[in-house]
Order: structure tokens, then C-alpha cells, then sequence
């Protein structure tokens, strides 16, 4: 059983703004619950700089989940059938493209507001100061390479546009993947005491959120409507989705639990529900408890009807899984920039 053409080509757009406006959200939940007071003779950053970097931080990792979630679904659906997956993949590729310039251009804006914040003494950034802070600052490194990564991938995109899947899927995942690797570094404080470890489990834990986030979005936004494609692709998708939950989950809870274990000014418990940081996390593990449940049903309730090309909710399901996620994506920007205590 298959859709009709229609229906094939139907683009959810409830889904994207969904997920855009939970991680808007939760990023200024974020900020305001780490809000401090000016201190006296200290240059203060400005408002609207501090404001920005979250949002702009949410944009970049919102872009890198689409740009990265569009090439896996090429995977996903696999190669075998190109008059059915054509069409799906046509109107993927220009989306991937767009999303991979957003990530290059958020990158490069993250890189100035981040220079403005390090030197709030300078009433205007320039380009001398931009390029002592890639210098100085290993997040301004960091950042740097992220855009040229991110640029390759525009590169990447565009002959896609043009000659289709002969441009390996694999080799667009794997670029975009390896550009998440510096990050990290560009706004987590992890612990020195273990920094290779932190560093390594923050890599690994941005990884698998954002192929999970990116697979599962690709999937709600362009799939939901054809069962066919749903079918093949959805039960590939929930094996990845497993490994990420697990993954996702072990890195994120080790992450939290060594800034916090090791900082020897507060317990584990009143660092939790006393400081911004805590309360960061435990939101996060709100969010990550409910995409669990969400994903599940998913899972073990909708994917043996879909497989049997049945009419489901997955799209209403996968749009509260995704809203988590946005959520998440949210707190995250701002945990990464929040001290302990």
C-alpha cells in the first residue's frame, strides 16, 4: 500500500517550528535562571550580547541537526528505490543546503559575539580583535573551524543539488559529524582534573543528540505522510535511536556528575536544586525522561502498525518527542556557559 503522489510530498512544517520555538524557549529559561548581578568596577557585558550568544548558539546546533538529519535520511531510505525516493530527496537537498549556510553564518556570528564578551572593556568589535581571540581563546579556534567545516558542507551541498546521490550520504554525515567535534570547547568549562575524559564524553554526547534529533526531524518533516518510505526507513531509525538514548544519557549523566562531584564548595544535592547549573540539569533530565517515554511509544506502540503501513499519530507523537528535544537543545546552550556554583 502506498500514499498518493500528493501526499508523498506533503513537508510538515508544524514539526520545524516546534522544535525551533521549545530550543528558543528553553535557551531563555536558560538565561534568565542564570542571571546574575552586576558586580561593582567589573566592565560588564552587554545585554543584548548575552542574550544573543544563546540564541545565535541555538540557531547554529538547530541548523547542524538539519543539515546533518537531511544526509541521514538518504541513508535511511535507502538507494534501492529511487523513483520513490526522488522525490523526497529533491525537496531535501535545497532545505540541507539552506541549513548548512545557516550553520556557517552562525558559527561566524558566535565567533564576533563571543570576541565582544571576552573584551567588554571595547565599545566595537573588530577584525583585529576577532582574530586575537581566535588566537588567545581555544573556543575562538574552535568556532573557526566549525565554520570552514560547515562551509565544506555548503560545498557539499551544493553538487548535491546538482547531481543527487552521487554525492555519498555517508560522506556528508561523516563531515558533518566530525564538525561538531570542536563544539565542546566552545562553551562547556569541563573539570581539568578530567578534561581529556569530559571532552571526549561531551563530543561523543553532541554527537549522538544531534544525529538523533537530525534523523528523527528529517523523518517527521518529509516521511510522515508516506508509508511506504515510513515503513523502511523507521525501524533503521529506531536502532540508531536506541544507541543515542543510551549514549546520550550515559555522557550527559557522567558530564554533570564530574562538574559537580569535583567541585569542592558544594554537595551533590544542593548543587541539583540550589544552583542555576543543577537546575539546568535537572531539567534536561526532564526532557531527556520524556523523549525516552515519547520515544518508546513510538517504538513499541506506532512502529509495528507502520510497518504494516498503517495510519498512525506518529507525526503528532514525533512533534512532542521533537519539542523535548528543542527543549533540551535549549537548556544545553546555556548549561555549557553556566558555572557550578
Amino acid at each position: 500500500m502506498t500514499t498518493a503522489a500528493g501526499a508523498t510530498s506533503q513537508v510538515r512544517y508544524q514539526a520545524i517550528v516546534a522544535i525551533v520555538t521549545a530550543a528558543l524557549a528553553g535557551a531563555l529559561i536558560g538565561v534568565a535562571l542564570t542571571a546574575t548581578a552586576p558586580v561593582p568596577g567589573v566592565a560588564e557585558v552587554s545585554e543584548v550580547v548575552s542574550a544573543a550568544i544563546p540564541i545565535v548558539r541555538v540557531l547554529l546546533d538547530l541548523a547542524a541537526v538539519t543539515t546533518i538529519g537531511l544526509a541521514l535520511l538518504s541513508v535511511l531510505v535507502g538507494y534501492d528505490r529511487p523513483k520513490l525516493t526522488e522525490p523526497i530527496m529533491r525537496r531535501a537537498r535545497p532545505i540541507a543546503l539552506a541549513a548548512s549556510l545557516v550553520w556557517t553564518t552562525t558559527a561566524l556570528v558566535t565567533l564576533v559575539l563571543q570576541t565582544a564578551e571576552y573584551r567588554p572593556q571595547v565599545p566595537t568589535v573588530s577584525f583585529a580583535d576577532i582574530w586575537d581571540y581566535v588566537v588567545q581563546v581555544g573556543a575562538g579556534k574552535a568556532l573557526l573551524v566549525v565554520a570552514v567545516l560547515a562551509l565544506v558542507q555548503v560545498g557539499l551541498g551544493v553538487l548535491t543539488l546538482r547531481h543527487g546521490e552521487k554525492v555519498p550520504a555517508e560522506v556528508r554525515v561523516g563531515l558533518g559529524l566530525f564538525a561538531l567535534l570542536p563544539l565542546p570547547v566552545t562553551g562547556h568549562a569541563a573539570n581539568w582534573d578530567y578534561h581529556d575524559y569530559t571532552m571526549i564524553s561531551m563530543e561523543l554526547h553532541v554527537m549522538g543528540a544531534v544525529a538523533w534529533t537530525g534523523g528523527l526531524g528529517a523523518m517527521v518533516v518529509l516521511l510522515a505522510a508516506n508509508r511506504t518510505l515510513l515503513a523502511h526507513a523507521l525501524p533503521r531509525f529506531s536502532k540508531l535511536a536506541t544507541l543515542c538514548l543510551v549514549l546520550v544519557s550515559a555522557t550527559g549523566l557522567f558530564n554533570a556528575v564530574v562538574e559537580i562531584l569535583l567541585n569542592p564548595t558544594i554537595s551533590l544535592f544542593t548543587a541539583l536544586f540550589t544552583t542555576p547549573y543543577g537546575q539546568l540539569v535537572v531539567l534536561k533530565m526532564m526532557c531527556a525522561a520524556g523523549i525516552a517515554v515519547l520515544g518508546a511509544m513510538v517504538r513499541w506502540k506506532l512502529m509495528p502498525r507502520i510497518v504494516r503501513h498503517e495510519r498512525t499519530a506518529l507525526a503528532t507523537w514525533a512533534t512532542l518527542e521533537l519539542t523535548a528535544m528543542g527543549l533540551a537543545f535549549g537548556f544545553a546552550v546555556v548549561l555549557t556557559r553556566a558555572p557550578v556554583s
